[in-house]
């Protein structure tokens, strides 16, 4: 299953995307929460029932121990967002001053929800927030790249407006070619498009020059109990938010495959440690009590 990074130029429902395609995911999923400025799920969605013990800024410790410790600490710190543990959260920073202890972790973090993906079938969709250009390139403390680097897609998250296209245009060309020079290449970059303006699908790609992988409607109900948590609104389970939500998924799924093919990428060779303790994760399931 894919690795699929969302990110935004501006606060554009980064947050609410990735938490609606990890609750619709026909497959068992994880939602790591990994923007720099902070997470909101914890707060929001969860109402404050995971409380700081848990979360990414642990695992920065852990990653200096080894990759067995990392990943029985990322284990540990998932969050069930189901009472059958089938999808899961990694809690994000509390503070955004943590941001800095965790340019190591990076790449070990995106080593670990690789083999989540690879090994286990997790469909894995990554917050990455807003992204932080500094001089052309992504910034080192303000933007996880190397989750981007070695995602198999990086969604940039816009809104059919102007405004949203506007701010978005100055983010395409850099990310481009960010993914070429250090990325899996830069087709991996796709547009997630959230129907609220008067411009569409088509409209959109043609802007940017970048495809739309997949769009969801505009669906306020919906997006407000994902923000905010609390009683689902009425249909909640057949909204259209979800609905389509549950659809792109297996677009992101079939865009990965595709360019597996036609780049015929080797497969991953998957750390022992880690794909140990995370097959047992798998096996495992479960709600926390």
């Amino acid at each position: 299953m894919p690795v699929t990074v969302l990110v935004s130029a501006k606060s554009c429902g980064v947050t609410t995307s990735a938490l609606a395609l990890a609750l619709a995911s026909k497959r068992p999923s994880l939602l790591a929460e990994c923007d720099p400025a902070g997470g909101t799920i914890r707060a929001g969605f969860l109402q404050g029932e995971a409380g700081a013990g848990f979360g990414l800024y642990h695992l920065a410790a852990a990653e200096r121990t080894g990759p067995d410790v990392l990943a029985q600490a990322f284990a540990a710190h998932l969050w069930p967002m189901d009472e059958a543990g089938h999808r899961k959260l990694l809690p994000g920073l509390t503070d955004p001053g943590q941001a800095a202890a965790l340019g190591r972790t990076w790449p070990a973090l995106s080593e670990v929800v690789h083999v989540l993906a690879g090994e286990a079938g997790y469909d894995v969709f990554i917050d990455a927030g807003r992204l932080t250009l500094e001089s052309g390139s992504l910034h080192t403390t303000l933007t996880p790249a190397p989750l981007l680097h070695q995602a198999d897609l990086v969604l940039l998250v816009v809104r059919g407006t102007e405004q949203s296209l506007t701010l978005a245009r100055h983010v395409t060309d850099p990310l481009r070619t960010e993914l070429a020079e250090r990325g899996s290449g830069p087709d991996a970059l796709g547009l997630l498009l959230i129907e609220d303006g008067p411009y569409r699908a088509h409209q959109v790609t043609e802007a940017l020059k970048v495809p739309v992988l997949a769009a969801l409607p505009y669906d306020p109900a919906t997006a407000g109990y994902l923000t905010a948590g609390g009683r689902p609104p009425r249909g909640y389970g057949r909204s259209p938010l979800l609905r389509h939500a549950r659809i792109a998924t297996e677009q992101f799924e079939a865009a990965a495959s595709r360019r597996a093919i036609q780049q015929q990428y080797p497969p991953r060779t998957a750390n022992p440690q880690l794909a140990g303790v995370l097959q047992r994760l798998n096996e495992r399931g479960g709600a926390r009590g």
